[in-house]
């Protein structure tokens, strides 16, 4: 008896003891035993991950990062095997590796059926990757994009009526930015199954699934710094037992919508291809080109020419990827845009007097101007929405705009962490510039490391000493080779062989509304004396933009003069 009580005694104390070692070894490996004590950061973060959760759970780790580099340099350690960069030259390295992707990725996946849906984004193997992207690469041309344009006007015609009717009639104040969100998701949902979800023309958010995607960004941003809780939160085992056997929760709206209009659709070219495997596969390619001008059509003649890896399911997680990926990114770069101009009169002026000339240029061979800008004066009307926008082939090269769009991208970027990446075998010497930490850097192999484009955006050799200033003139200023420079830095749709495939179908977003909402209303801040509220969960989106409208006149349009 006595003697299990002194057993007892001595061990409880030196299970602590054994735990208290443990923990400390681990510490010590995580700082010295990874190879990069040489790169200097925050103490605590050499330590442990829990360091870079907390700044992303806090929600603005870009703010930090900025902060991160002006203390330490180009190169910053934030984790006990991570390294954040801020060197353009630096950054073209590491996108070229292509060598490897950190844990961040898989905790994008959505689960089906007990497995993980592989996309293009959140996929690690590079091999599916470059086959997917080859597989459906001719959906995201800009030269397949352009035609897309009239599903473009159908949901921006119903935006703008909606303004209208809504807030500039009535003179009520408009969540401008929540209505920019509407759109994106109403104008992706045109492109890819040709048909809305109800965003616009209900004026809410349809079944939840703003509110869904938004928990969806909030939950990867944060585990994703300490990817295998993820396997204990969302792809534990019961939890993906429970989905392979149906017994967890139903498909999103988003996924249920999808499968709707997949079903509906009585798409011509299925009807085209359905006897491909009895023609001996003769069929040319323009023969199995969709009829259909969205993108699930066009998925779907990606299936019938490879259905072994482009199956149902395949084009299913496509189209649903096409939702959550180009909705959300591109709402706020919308945002970007109109808020900056409204806080800079001058280049809304600048701009404004472009805008106007293109539509006097589109209008010079026009017999009736009435046609174009409406009866009573007011640019568009009631029924003349669609007679008021001005065309791609308008818009594409207006240098103004061009530039407007650019700075925008520059000093709002959607996605607001690093794009993480693993260096392969060998390890790699990093070029950076001068000052603080940079010179040349050697990471060793597994050193995960990446860059965030707010940071990158902020790069005085490359764009300017004002970096913090939002001038669309610094692109249209200096020699062709400065200008070339700046746009070969420009991060904000990534880099490397990862760049983002829905690049081309945001700006064709962005340069259609943008003039369509300027030449029809004049907005103005309802609040211009504060700033917006921001809120990084992996996409930096922002809030509190609020705005009135009010039509503008024919008269109107005419007098916009550049300041």
């Amino acid at each position: 008896m006595l003697l299990d009580r002194l057993y007892d005694a001595l061990t409880f104390p030196l299970l602590i003891k054994l735990c208290v070692a443990g923990v400390v070894v681990r510490l010590l490996h995580n700082k010295y035993g990874n190879g990069i004590n040489h790169i200097p950061g925050p103490f605590l973060a050499a330590f442990t991950d829990l360091w870079r959760l907390w700044i992303v759970w806090k929600r603005r780790p870009e703010a930090v990062h900025i902060r991160l580099h002006d203390k330490y340099g180009k190169l910053v350690r934030i984790g006990p095997n991570t390294v954040i960069v801020s060197d353009t030259q630096a950054a073209k390295q590491i996108y070229a590796l292509n060598a490897g992707f950190s844990d961040f990725y898989p905790v994008q996946q959505t689960v089906a059926k007990g497995r993980p849906l592989y996309t293009m984004f959140s996929t690690t193997d590079e091999a599916f990757h470059a086959k997917l992207r080859r597989a459906v690469s001719n959906a995201y041309a800009m030269s397949t994009i352009v035609q897309y344009e009239p599903l473009v006007d159908s949901t921006t015609t119903a935006f703008l009526a909606q303004l209208a009717r809504r807030y500039a009639d009535n003179r009520v104040v408009c969540d401008f930015g929540t209505w920019l969100q509407y759109y994106s998701f109403d104008v992706i949902g045109e492109l890819t199954y040709s048909k809305r979800l109800g965003f616009v023309d209900r004026g809410e958010d349809v079944d939840g699934i703003i509110r869904d995607l938004e928990w969806l960004l909030d939950y990867v941003a944060v585990i994703g710094q300490i990817p295998i809780l993820d396997r204990v939160f969302l792809k534990n085992p019961f939890r993906l037992w429970k989905s392979k056997h149906g017994y967890s929760r139903s498909n999103t709206p988003v996924v249920e919508f999808a499968k709707k209009r997949m079903a509906e659709s009585n798409d011509d070219d299925v009807e085209d291809g359905k006897d491909d495997n009895n023609n001996n596969n003769n069929n040319t390619d323009e023969q199995q080109q969709p009829k259909q001008l969205d993108f699930l059509s066009r998925f779907r003649a990606s299936h019938r020419k490879d259905p072994a890896f482009i199956g149902p399911d395949r084009v299913l997680a496509l189209t649903v990827a096409n939702m959550f990926a180009g909705s959300d990114t591109t709402a706020i770069s919308l945002r970007a845009v109109f808020y900056h101009l409204l806080r800079r009169p001058e280049a809304m002026g600048k701009l404004m007097a472009e805008l106007t000339a293109a539509v006097g240029e589109r209008n010079r061979n026009k017999e009736d101007e009435e046609e174009v800008l409406g009866e009573e004066g007011d640019v568009g009307g009631d029924d003349g929405w669609a007679s008021s926008l001005l065309r791609w082939s308008d818009v594409r090269d207006l240098p103004y705009l061009g530039a407007v769009v650019n700075e925008a991208l520059r000093v709002h970027p959607a996605a607001g962490l690093p794009l993480e990446r693993v260096v392969p075998a060998g390890g790699v010497t990093l070029s950076c510039g001068g000052g603080g930490s940079g010179g040349n850097a050697f990471l060793p192999a597994g050193t995960i490391v990446g860059c965030s484009a707010w940071a990158l955006h902020r790069e005085a050799d490359v764009f300017g000493a004002d970096v913090d200033a939002f001038r669309p003139e610094r692109w249209l200023e200096g020699s062709v080779a400065r200008r070339a420079e700046m746009r070969n830095c420009l991060f904000a749709f990534g880099a490397g062989a990862r760049t983002c495939v829905g690049k081309n179908v945001s700006l064709l977003e962005i340069y259609k509304l943008v003039p369509a909402v300027l030449l029809n209303f004049e907005l103005e801040l309802v609040r211009p004396e504060r700033e917006w509220t921001i809120h990084n969960a992996w996409f930096v989106k922002q809030s509190d933009f609020f705005v009135r409208l009010r039509r503008r006149t024919r008269e109107g349009v005419g007098k916009c003069r550049a300041v």
